[in-house]
This record gives structure tokens, sequence and C-alpha cells, in this order.
């Protein structure tokens, strides 16, 4: 086995860390209107706020955290339409006509980037690259045979071919979807932000929105009291913050991954690698902040609050770095949320209600693919808000019909959420606050009670509620994070018991903070 160069101590996106900085927002302290409330800093949210604003609607843009801190900020950053193995799946259970309507969709998102950064002449490391879905398993190189033929089906440029140009991996077969791409994407949206204020768009950070009354003029109400009246609201928030009955949380799963940004001193031939077979190994190239070549290496998926100590999946990407790619050195570690539908298929488009067309507008369950889909969200709200025609409006649209076999797949997803409420209602914790060594965090035992625990290098210690505020289940304690997460909805939690990820609104009480 190779030599491990060390971990990080604690986890930072290569992303965040190496953007010269954006500027800061105030919150909301005041009630106000516009055109359009975007909710959300992501990549949905910023790119609609962009479109609209160039149009010359009045725009307001709400963050409950920081922009670009959420997954936009903890990608892999590759723009493509090639979504793991997909088109043949798409096809059997939407027709050849709606698998094609996807490529589509997402090849106009990339092609959008590109016209956006070359109109805007915005430095993000644009790179046009081929991507490939490879394998090394006798198992996966039927299903990448019948991928082939559902790519020349649909008339995607693409290749089969029975090796990889990336040798230190070695691969039996592989797919090649020509000419996509990558990017810098914090950059990107960086230029997207200013373009925003400079046509007259306002933006605040740290203001969470809560609620929606809804109406001809819809108000948006946040956490701090104040409200934004509009005439649309577009929920680009990651886990939609406002359901309006459409029960997304029971319609979508969470799920973690993970990457390490890494020094190699492999010759890197170019391209963008994903592994058909778990557990997933995804590969790109990037470069460091001192101009040195930087590989980011992603995989080890797992719903969100359950499977293995979560510092494992770093581990697991740490050894496959150092046997794959002699590693040098670890700059970088991050973990991402993203949420998966039942079938696979973005919810993008307009909450309806039963006896009219709403003016409230979602888009979220990208399923780890957010750069091109997010951006095709973005350009079919525009359009939808505007009252343009969109050919992608049904594909994606929240209120579509279900099949029966995504339908299972749902029933499956929330037995395995009621598995979880009760196991955690039932578990016994025998840990007390005070077993805990610095940097340590877990479920413990206060005044007969379970809570959760995490004592900081410093040895402060904070004891926070562990029931989620969504809907009642038992957070378990991340510690490749430092993060409280729900194994049943996604919900994630500061040490302090903050909200970092939806669908809970409300933060986990803290009990005790102790010197």
């Amino acid at each position: 086995m190779a030599k491990l160069p060390p971990l990080p101590t604690y986890p930072e996106s290569y992303w965040l860390q190496s953007l010269n900085g954006l500027p800061a927002y105030t919150k909301l302290q005041h009630d106000t209107e516009a055109d359009v409330a975007v909710i959300g800093g992501g990549i949905s949210g910023i790119t609609t706020a962009y479109l609209l604003a160039k149009e010359g609607l009045s725009v307001i843009l709400l963050e409950a955290g920081k922009l670009l801190h959420g997954t936009t900020g903890h990608t892999t950053a590759k723009i493509t339409a090639q979504h793991d193995l997909i088109y043949d799946e798409l096809i059997n259970q939407e027709g050849i006509e709606k698998a094609s309507l996807y490529f589509q969709a997402n090849q106009d998102a990339l092609r959008f980037i590109e016209r956006t950064v070359n109109q805007h002449a915005i430095d993000c490391s644009l790179l046009r690259q081929d991507a490939y879905v490879f394998t090394n398993s006798e198992d996966y190189i039927r299903k990448l045979e019948k991928e082939m033929t559902a790519y020349e089906s649909i008339g995607i440029p693409a290749a089969y071919v029975d090796h990889i140009p990336l040798t230190s991996i070695s691969s039996r077969a592989a797919i090649r979807m020509d000419d996509q791409a990558q990017f810098h994407p914090l950059r990107y949206l960086e230029s997207l932000v200013r373009q925003i204020t400079e046509a007259g768009g306002h933006l605040y950070e740290g203001t969470t929105a809560i609620d929606i009354e809804k109406g001809q003029l819809p108000t948006v109400r946040t956490a701090d009291g104040h409200a934004v009246t509009c005439k649309h609201v577009a929920i680009c928030s990651h886990f939609p913050f406002y359901d309006g009955f459409g029960f997304f949380f029971a319609r979508m799963h969470a799920e973690r991954s993970y990457a390490l940004g890494v020094k190699s001193n492999i010759d890197y031939p170019g391209g963008m690698y994903i592994s058909a077979e778990d557990p997933k190994r995804s590969i790109r190239s990037a470069t460091a902040e001192d101009g040195s070549p930087l590989l980011i290496i992603g995989g080890q998926k797992h719903k969100t609050g359950q499977g293995i100590c979560t510092i494992n999946h770093y581990e697991a990407l740490q050894e496959y770095a150092a046997n794959q790619f002699k590693t040098e050195e670890i700059l970088y570690r991050w973990s991402a949320q993203d949420l998966v539908t039942g079938d696979k298929l973005p919810y993008i488009g307009r909450i309806t209600d039963a006896d009219s067309k709403s003016n409230i507008y979602i888009a979220t369950g990208y399923q780890k693919w957010g750069m091109t889909t997010g951006t095709a969200a973005a350009m079919i709200i525009s359009d939808l808000i505007q009252e343009k025609e969109n050919r992608y409006e049904e594909l994606f649209s929240p209120s579509r019909s279900l099949s029966v076999k995504t339908l299972k797949n749902l029933v499956v997803d929330n037995f395995d959420v009621a598995k979880h409420l009760i196991s955690g209602k039932l578990e016994m914790v025998h840990r007390k606050p005070d077993d805990l060594e610095p940097d340590e965090g877990a479920a413990v035992t206060l005044h007969g009670r379970r809570a959760g625990a995490y004592r900081d290098k410093e040895g402060k210690l904070y004891i926070v509620d562990t029931t989620c505020t969504h809907m009642g289940c038992e957070v378990e304690w991340n510690n490749g994070d430092r993060t409280w997460d729900c194994p049943c909805h996604g919900s994630r939690f500061s040490i302090t018991g903050e909200v970092m990820e939806g669908p809970a609104e409300r933060p986990l009480p803290l009990l005790s903070e102790q010197h």
C-alpha cells in the first residue's frame, strides 16, 4: 500500500478557499417589495436573479447563510450532461422523447454558461473536456453497452472505448461523452452576483425565509419578522423551505458525498471521469492556488445521517488517491449534500394549486449534477415568470405524474424514514458529556435524556437537543464534518444547533455551553 499523506484537520472546500472573497451582504432589516423574490444563494438562485434582473425586473435575493457556501460551494464542478448511467433508464422509464429532452436541457445549460463566460470575460478556468463513465467490472460492461445504445438512440455525440486516457486507473470499458466542460463555479457566480447588483438587484445574507403567504402578490416572511411582497417567488434553497403541500420531504432523499483536493505527480491526460460501479470515484483536474496541478477526487455516497463513521469516507478516498495517483499532499477535503428524487429527474417549475396556476416556483432534486440542472432550472423559471414557453416545463414539472416504479422507490425511502424514526427513539445511550475527549462528539445522556455533545479542541463543551426540529427524528454525530445530521430527511445542524441544511427551519435547542 502506498504511503498515505495526512488529511486536513478540518473540512475546507477548494472552491471557497481559492476564491478571493465575495462582498459581504447585510441582513434584510425592513419590509420591502420587488417583482421577484429569489430564495437561495447557490447556482440556481443566483442565475435566476441574474436572468431576471438583466430583463429589467426588480429582484431581491435572500440567502439564509452566506452566498455560495452551500452545495454549490462544495461541488466537483463538472458541467456535463453525462450524469452517470441514466439515459438507458430514462428511455425505459419515460420514453425516448423525454430522455432526449433531458440531454438537451443540460446541453443548453452548458452552452448558456459558456456564452455568459464569454460575454462577461469571466476568469473561471472554463475548459472543454470529454467526460467518461468507466468500469473495471465485468458486471458493468453490459450496462455500459446498453447506455451507449441509449446515447445512439438520442443522438448524443459519444464513443464506446475499451480504456480511458487516465492510465493510472485500470479500466475495461468506458463511454466517452464528447465536448463537455469544467470550471471554477464560484469565480463564475461571483461575476453574476456583480451583474445582479449593477442591474439594480438586492442581495441579503443571514436572512432565513420561513413561510409564504400566497396570493396575487405573495409575501415571503423571514425568521426576523420582515416581509418581502412580490409578484413571483422562486425557491432555489436546495431543500424547499415552503412545501405548498407538495410533500417534497417525502418525495426525495438526501445523500452526502465526499471530495479531496490532492497534489499528484502523475501526468494528467485531461478529461473528467466517474466510475459506473460503487463505490463511486469521480476525478477531474484543477489548479492549486500556487499554480500547480490539483486533482479533485470524489465519491463515497450515502444517505445523510446513515452509514459508517463519516471520517472513514474521507479515509477511503485518501487511500484511493495514494494508490492510484501517487498523492504527494492532500490540500483540501470537503463534503456535499444532494437531493435525489424517486425518478431521478429534478423538480423544477410551478408549485400548482388544485384550481389555478401558482406564482411560486421551486428548483430542487439535482442528484449531484447541479451545475447543469441548476442552470437549466434558472432558465426554465425565468421563462415561466416572463410568461414565455419553455419546452422543458412538462419534463421537470413538480406536479408531474410518477410511474409505479418511482412510487415503489418512494415507499422504500419512507419506510427507511420510519425505521430511523423508531430506532432513534429506542436507542440506549450510555456515554456522558464528561466522557468526551477534545474534538470529539457523540450522543450522550443528560439528566436522563438523549442529547448531543461536542467538546472542541480547547475543551469547550456544546450540548444540544438531538430531536430534529423537522419531524422529530434523532440526529446523529457526523465526525468527518463536525455536524449533527438527521437520518430521516437530511437536515443538518452545527455544533451549536444552527440549521445548515433543510428541511428543518428551526435550530436544535442549545442545552448547555460550558468552558
